[in-house]
Protein backbone atom coordinates (compact mmCIF):
# COMPACT_ATOMS: atom_id res chain seq x y z
CA UNK A 1 0.00 0.00 0.00
CA UNK A 2 0.53 3.56 -0.59
CA UNK A 3 2.46 5.32 2.90
CA UNK A 4 4.04 9.17 3.09
CA UNK A 5 6.62 8.37 5.19
CA UNK A 6 8.95 10.61 7.37
CA UNK A 7 12.52 10.55 6.69
CA UNK A 8 14.34 13.25 8.35
CA UNK A 9 13.46 17.03 8.36
CA UNK A 10 12.45 18.12 4.92
CA UNK A 11 12.03 13.89 3.83
CA UNK A 12 9.16 12.86 2.96
CA UNK A 13 8.22 10.25 0.47
CA UNK A 14 5.39 8.14 -0.51
CA UNK A 15 6.83 4.57 -0.28
CA UNK A 16 5.03 1.44 -0.85
CA UNK A 17 4.86 -0.89 2.18
CA UNK A 18 3.44 -3.65 3.27
CA UNK A 19 -0.46 -3.22 4.96
CA UNK A 20 -0.20 -3.81 8.78
CA UNK A 21 -1.58 -6.69 10.28
CA UNK A 22 -4.14 -6.48 13.23
CA UNK A 23 -3.50 -8.35 16.55
CA UNK A 24 -6.04 -9.51 18.99
CA UNK A 25 -8.27 -6.88 19.98
CA UNK A 26 -7.63 -4.41 16.74
CA UNK A 27 -9.62 -3.39 13.60
CA UNK A 28 -8.87 -2.68 10.02
CA UNK A 29 -9.32 0.93 8.62
CA UNK A 30 -9.32 2.08 5.22
CA UNK A 31 -8.31 5.96 5.50
CA UNK A 32 -10.30 7.99 3.39
CA UNK A 33 -9.05 11.31 4.64
CA UNK A 34 -6.15 13.03 6.93
CA UNK A 35 -5.49 15.88 7.47
CA UNK A 36 -2.04 17.99 7.41
CA UNK A 37 -2.29 18.99 11.17
CA UNK A 38 0.72 22.05 12.67
CA UNK A 39 2.52 19.49 14.19
CA UNK A 40 2.88 16.93 10.90
CA UNK A 41 4.22 20.46 9.41
CA UNK A 42 6.73 21.13 11.86
CA UNK A 43 7.91 17.78 12.06
CA UNK A 44 8.82 18.56 8.45
CA UNK A 45 10.19 22.27 8.87
CA UNK A 46 12.47 21.49 12.04
CA UNK A 47 11.53 17.68 13.50
CA UNK A 48 11.94 15.11 14.00
CA UNK A 49 10.76 16.39 17.69
CA UNK A 50 7.94 14.17 18.47
CA UNK A 51 8.95 11.49 15.84
CA UNK A 52 11.08 8.83 17.95
CA UNK A 53 14.81 8.37 16.12
CA UNK A 54 15.82 5.09 15.29
CA UNK A 55 18.33 5.28 18.83
CA UNK A 56 15.39 6.32 21.00
CA UNK A 57 12.32 3.99 19.96
CA UNK A 58 9.13 5.06 21.98
CA UNK A 59 8.52 2.58 24.70
CA UNK A 60 4.77 1.58 23.82
CA UNK A 61 5.21 0.72 20.25
CA UNK A 62 8.49 -0.11 19.89
CA UNK A 63 8.55 2.37 16.54
CA UNK A 64 11.35 4.58 15.10
CA UNK A 65 12.05 6.65 11.92
CA UNK A 66 11.10 6.24 9.30
CA UNK A 67 7.29 6.44 10.02
CA UNK A 68 4.22 7.58 8.36
CA UNK A 69 2.92 10.51 9.33
CA UNK A 70 -0.96 11.73 9.77
CA UNK A 71 -2.87 11.47 13.06
CA UNK A 72 -6.53 13.60 11.79
CA UNK A 73 -7.90 10.91 10.10
CA UNK A 74 -11.22 9.19 9.21
CA UNK A 75 -12.49 5.77 6.94
CA UNK A 76 -13.92 2.76 7.03
CA UNK A 77 -13.92 -0.64 8.84
CA UNK A 78 -12.88 -3.50 7.02
CA UNK A 79 -13.88 -7.08 7.42
CA UNK A 80 -14.36 -6.58 11.58
CA UNK A 81 -14.14 -9.66 13.83
CA UNK A 82 -17.21 -11.39 15.13
CA UNK A 83 -18.75 -10.00 18.22
CA UNK A 84 -17.26 -6.65 17.13
CA UNK A 85 -20.03 -3.42 17.46
CA UNK A 86 -18.91 -2.06 13.91
CA UNK A 87 -19.72 -3.64 10.56
CA UNK A 88 -17.96 -3.66 7.33
CA UNK A 89 -17.89 -0.21 5.79
CA UNK A 90 -18.79 1.99 9.05
CA UNK A 91 -17.99 4.98 8.71
CA UNK A 92 -15.83 5.94 11.67
CA UNK A 93 -13.06 8.91 13.34
CA UNK A 94 -10.47 7.65 14.92
CA UNK A 95 -8.73 8.88 18.42
CA UNK A 96 -5.05 8.59 17.62
CA UNK A 97 -3.85 8.40 20.93
CA UNK A 98 -1.56 5.75 22.01
CA UNK A 99 -1.61 5.43 25.77
CA UNK A 100 0.10 3.26 28.36
CA UNK A 101 -3.10 3.07 30.72
CA UNK A 102 -0.95 2.13 33.69
CA UNK A 103 0.46 5.08 34.88
CA UNK A 104 -0.65 7.71 37.69
CA UNK A 105 -2.08 10.31 34.78
CA UNK A 106 -4.18 7.13 32.79
CA UNK A 107 -5.32 5.52 36.32
CA UNK A 108 -6.08 8.94 37.54
CA UNK A 109 -8.69 9.24 34.00
CA UNK A 110 -6.11 12.05 32.90
CA UNK A 111 -5.23 9.50 29.72
CA UNK A 112 -4.09 12.85 28.12
CA UNK A 113 -1.13 13.31 30.50
CA UNK A 114 0.08 9.79 29.95
CA UNK A 115 3.86 9.88 30.49
CA UNK A 116 4.17 7.41 27.80
CA UNK A 117 1.84 9.94 25.23
CA UNK A 118 1.81 8.71 21.33
CA UNK A 119 -0.08 9.06 18.50
CA UNK A 120 -0.83 6.72 15.31
CA UNK A 121 1.04 8.85 12.53
CA UNK A 122 3.44 9.72 15.08
CA UNK A 123 4.74 6.51 17.09
CA UNK A 124 3.46 3.64 15.03
CA UNK A 125 3.91 1.26 11.86
CA UNK A 126 1.07 3.34 10.24
CA UNK A 127 -0.64 6.14 10.25
CA UNK A 128 -3.20 8.60 8.21
CA UNK A 129 -1.30 9.23 5.15
CA UNK A 130 -1.25 5.70 4.22
CA UNK A 131 -3.86 3.34 2.98
CA UNK A 132 -5.12 1.37 6.23
CA UNK A 133 -4.64 1.96 10.15
CA UNK A 134 -5.12 -0.41 13.00
CA UNK A 135 -7.20 0.59 15.88
CA UNK A 136 -9.07 -1.07 19.11
CA UNK A 137 -12.71 -0.53 19.55
CA UNK A 138 -12.45 1.95 22.35
CA UNK A 139 -10.22 4.18 19.78
CA UNK A 140 -13.50 4.52 17.23
CA UNK A 141 -16.44 6.45 16.63
CA UNK A 142 -19.20 5.74 14.72
CA UNK A 143 -19.83 8.71 12.02
CA UNK A 144 -23.18 9.47 12.68
CA UNK A 145 -25.24 11.09 8.92
CA UNK A 146 -25.07 14.75 10.71
CA UNK A 147 -21.40 14.21 10.31
CA UNK A 148 -20.22 13.50 6.77
CA UNK A 149 -17.07 11.11 5.98
CA UNK A 150 -15.85 13.39 3.77
CA UNK A 151 -15.64 16.40 6.35
CA UNK A 152 -14.96 14.22 9.61
CA UNK A 153 -10.80 14.08 9.62
CA UNK A 154 -11.66 18.40 10.80
CA UNK A 155 -13.25 16.40 13.90
CA UNK A 156 -9.94 15.87 15.58
CA UNK A 157 -8.57 19.99 16.09
CA UNK A 158 -12.08 20.55 17.06
CA UNK A 159 -11.53 17.85 20.28
CA UNK A 160 -8.49 19.28 20.69
CA UNK A 161 -10.20 22.92 21.76
CA UNK A 162 -13.29 21.22 23.23
CA UNK A 163 -10.54 20.18 25.84
CA UNK A 164 -9.26 22.89 25.65
CA UNK A 165 -12.46 24.75 26.61
CA UNK A 166 -12.80 22.09 29.47
CA UNK A 167 -9.49 22.91 30.92
CA UNK A 168 -10.77 26.52 31.32
CA UNK A 169 -13.28 25.68 34.20
CA UNK A 170 -16.03 28.01 33.27
CA UNK A 171 -19.38 26.97 33.08
CA UNK A 172 -21.02 29.92 31.60
CA UNK A 173 -19.74 31.37 28.47
CA UNK A 174 -22.40 34.11 27.61
CA UNK A 175 -20.91 36.74 30.11
CA UNK A 176 -17.53 35.89 28.97
CA UNK A 177 -15.09 38.76 27.23
CA UNK A 178 -12.48 36.42 25.39
CA UNK A 179 -9.82 36.65 23.39
CA UNK A 180 -8.17 34.15 21.16
CA UNK A 181 -4.66 34.39 19.60
CA UNK A 182 -3.88 33.31 15.79
CA UNK A 183 -6.80 32.80 13.31
CA UNK A 184 -5.15 29.64 11.74
CA UNK A 185 -6.19 25.97 11.54
CA UNK A 186 -6.69 25.97 15.89
CA UNK A 187 -7.88 29.40 16.28
CA UNK A 188 -10.66 28.58 13.54
CA UNK A 189 -11.65 25.35 15.66
CA UNK A 190 -11.58 27.41 18.67
CA UNK A 191 -14.00 30.11 17.40
CA UNK A 192 -16.55 27.17 16.10
CA UNK A 193 -16.45 25.33 19.51
CA UNK A 194 -17.15 28.70 21.69
CA UNK A 195 -19.65 29.40 19.49
CA UNK A 196 -20.93 26.05 20.63
CA UNK A 197 -20.97 26.06 23.98
CA UNK A 198 -22.33 30.09 24.01
CA UNK A 199 -19.82 32.57 23.57
CA UNK A 200 -21.30 36.05 22.69
CA UNK A 201 -17.93 38.10 22.83
CA UNK A 202 -15.11 36.68 21.11
CA UNK A 203 -12.11 38.84 20.35
CA UNK A 204 -9.57 37.60 17.79
CA UNK A 205 -6.06 38.88 16.89
CA UNK A 206 -4.37 37.82 13.79
CA UNK A 207 -2.16 39.60 11.36
CA UNK A 208 -2.57 37.65 8.46
CA UNK A 209 -5.30 39.56 6.09
CA UNK A 210 -6.75 36.19 4.71
CA UNK A 211 -7.24 34.42 7.98
CA UNK A 212 -8.88 37.16 9.35
CA UNK A 213 -11.24 37.52 6.71
CA UNK A 214 -12.27 33.97 7.14
CA UNK A 215 -12.48 34.13 10.86
CA UNK A 216 -15.23 37.27 10.79
CA UNK A 217 -18.03 35.65 10.84
CA UNK A 218 -17.44 33.54 13.36
CA UNK A 219 -16.36 36.42 16.16
CA UNK A 220 -17.26 39.65 17.61
CA UNK A 221 -14.33 41.74 16.35
CA UNK A 222 -10.76 40.49 14.55
CA UNK A 223 -7.94 42.51 15.26
CA UNK A 224 -4.97 43.40 13.14
CA UNK A 225 -2.06 42.90 15.48
CA UNK A 226 0.47 44.75 13.00
CA UNK A 227 -2.07 47.94 12.99
CA UNK A 228 -3.47 48.19 15.98
CA UNK A 229 -2.53 48.29 19.71
CA UNK A 230 -4.56 44.81 20.95
CA UNK A 231 -4.47 45.73 24.90
CA UNK A 232 -5.54 49.06 24.00
CA UNK A 233 -8.62 47.81 21.80
CA UNK A 234 -9.74 44.86 23.94
CA UNK A 235 -10.01 47.30 26.76
CA UNK A 236 -12.10 49.90 24.89
CA UNK A 237 -13.72 46.96 23.53
CA UNK A 238 -14.75 45.98 27.17
CA UNK A 239 -15.51 49.27 28.85
CA UNK A 240 -11.80 49.47 30.15
CA UNK A 241 -11.86 45.75 31.84
CA UNK A 242 -9.77 44.06 29.94
CA UNK A 243 -10.62 40.48 28.81
CA UNK A 244 -11.86 37.68 30.75
CA UNK A 245 -10.13 34.83 29.30
CA UNK A 246 -7.16 34.52 26.51
CA UNK A 247 -7.02 31.19 24.66
CA UNK A 248 -3.53 31.39 23.12
CA UNK A 249 -3.32 29.51 19.77
CA UNK A 250 -0.53 31.65 17.98
CA UNK A 251 2.66 30.28 20.27
CA UNK A 252 4.80 33.59 19.53
CA UNK A 253 5.78 36.51 21.66
CA UNK A 254 4.49 39.40 20.54
CA UNK A 255 0.65 37.91 21.02
CA UNK A 256 1.36 36.58 24.46
CA UNK A 257 2.99 40.12 25.59
CA UNK A 258 -0.08 41.70 24.05
CA UNK A 259 -2.61 39.47 25.73
CA UNK A 260 -0.92 39.72 29.10
CA UNK A 261 -1.88 43.33 28.97
CA UNK A 262 -5.39 42.74 27.91
CA UNK A 263 -6.74 40.24 29.93
CA UNK A 264 -7.92 41.76 33.40
CA UNK A 265 -7.14 41.08 36.38
CA UNK A 266 -7.39 37.51 38.16
CA UNK A 267 -7.94 36.53 34.46
CA UNK A 268 -7.33 33.05 33.17
CA UNK A 269 -4.75 32.28 29.56
CA UNK A 270 -5.40 29.21 28.46
CA UNK A 271 -2.26 27.72 26.25
CA UNK A 272 -2.85 25.47 23.25
CA UNK A 273 -0.15 26.43 21.16
CA UNK A 274 2.59 24.33 21.17
CA UNK A 275 5.80 27.47 20.78
CA UNK A 276 8.58 26.54 18.71
CA UNK A 277 10.99 28.65 21.09
CA UNK A 278 11.15 29.00 25.08
CA UNK A 279 8.14 30.83 26.36
CA UNK A 280 9.34 34.71 27.99
CA UNK A 281 6.27 35.68 30.30
CA UNK A 282 5.72 39.50 30.95
CA UNK A 283 6.79 38.55 34.50
CA UNK A 284 5.24 42.05 36.16
CA UNK A 285 2.05 41.43 34.40
CA UNK A 286 1.51 37.94 35.33
CA UNK A 287 1.92 38.41 39.03
CA UNK A 288 0.92 42.00 39.71
CA UNK A 289 -2.58 40.40 37.94
CA UNK A 290 -2.59 37.26 39.48
CA UNK A 291 -3.40 35.84 36.33
CA UNK A 292 -4.10 32.23 36.11
CA UNK A 293 -2.50 30.45 33.03
CA UNK A 294 -3.37 26.73 32.39
CA UNK A 295 -1.74 24.45 29.54
CA UNK A 296 -4.10 21.82 27.29
CA UNK A 297 -2.91 19.35 25.18
CA UNK A 298 -3.69 17.00 23.04
CA UNK A 299 -7.69 15.76 24.28
CA UNK A 300 -9.28 13.37 27.55
CA UNK A 301 -11.52 10.25 26.88
CA UNK A 302 -14.65 12.31 26.34
CA UNK A 303 -13.85 14.87 24.58
CA UNK A 304 -14.52 13.70 21.18
CA UNK A 305 -17.64 11.92 21.89
CA UNK A 306 -18.30 15.09 22.97
CA UNK A 307 -17.84 16.88 19.97
CA UNK A 308 -19.74 14.29 17.80
CA UNK A 309 -23.14 14.57 20.16
CA UNK A 310 -22.87 19.06 19.60
CA UNK A 311 -22.87 18.66 16.09
CA UNK A 312 -25.95 16.07 16.05
CA UNK A 313 -27.83 18.38 18.43
CA UNK A 314 -27.30 21.42 15.66
CA UNK A 315 -24.77 23.30 18.02
CA UNK A 316 -21.60 22.95 16.68
CA UNK A 317 -21.68 23.99 12.77
CA UNK A 318 -19.39 25.62 10.15
CA UNK A 319 -16.66 23.22 10.14
CA UNK A 320 -16.88 22.41 6.96
CA UNK A 321 -15.09 25.37 5.93
CA UNK A 322 -12.04 24.25 7.69
CA UNK A 323 -11.87 22.30 4.38
CA UNK A 324 -10.10 24.57 2.31
CA UNK A 325 -8.10 22.43 -0.09
CA UNK A 326 -8.03 18.27 -1.06
CA UNK A 327 -5.06 16.54 -2.03
CA UNK A 328 -3.94 12.51 -3.19
CA UNK A 329 -1.09 11.00 -1.13
CA UNK A 330 1.57 11.37 -4.29
CA UNK A 331 1.43 15.06 -4.15
CA UNK A 332 1.50 15.22 0.10
CA UNK A 333 5.00 17.21 -0.87
CA UNK A 334 4.32 19.47 -3.40
CA UNK A 335 0.75 20.72 -2.59
CA UNK A 336 0.38 19.69 0.70
CA UNK A 337 3.50 20.33 3.04
CA UNK A 338 5.41 23.12 0.36
CA UNK A 339 1.79 24.76 0.09
CA UNK A 340 1.31 25.25 3.72
CA UNK A 341 4.65 26.81 4.55
CA UNK A 342 4.84 29.35 1.21
CA UNK A 343 1.27 29.57 1.13
CA UNK A 344 -0.45 28.97 4.83
CA UNK A 345 -2.42 31.76 5.28
CA UNK A 346 -4.36 30.52 2.45
CA UNK A 347 -5.44 27.62 4.45
CA UNK A 348 -7.36 26.02 7.12
CA UNK A 349 -6.82 22.53 6.48
CA UNK A 350 -6.00 20.53 3.56
CA UNK A 351 -7.10 16.92 3.56
CA UNK A 352 -5.16 13.89 1.81
CA UNK A 353 -6.06 10.77 0.58
CA UNK A 354 -4.27 8.10 0.80
CA UNK A 355 -5.86 5.94 -2.18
Amino acid sequence: MKAARYYSKGDVRVDDVDEPQPAEGQLIVDVEWCGICGSDLHEYIIGPTIVPKKENPHPLTGQHLPLTLGHELCGRVRSPPAGSKFKDGDAVMVDPRVVCHSCLACKSGSSHCCSYLGYIGANTGFGGFGETVLATEDRLYLLPPEVPLEVSAVLEPLVIVQHAIKVSGVKDFKDQDILVLGGGPIGFALLLCLKAVGASKVLVSEPAALRRSQVTEFCSSVLDPSKENVAERCKELTDGKGVDLVFDCAGVAPACAAAMDAIRFEGLYIMIALWEQPITIPCLQFVVKHITMEASHIFDDDSMGEVIQMIVDGKLTGFEKMVTGRIKIDDIVSQGFNELINHKDQHIKILVSPK
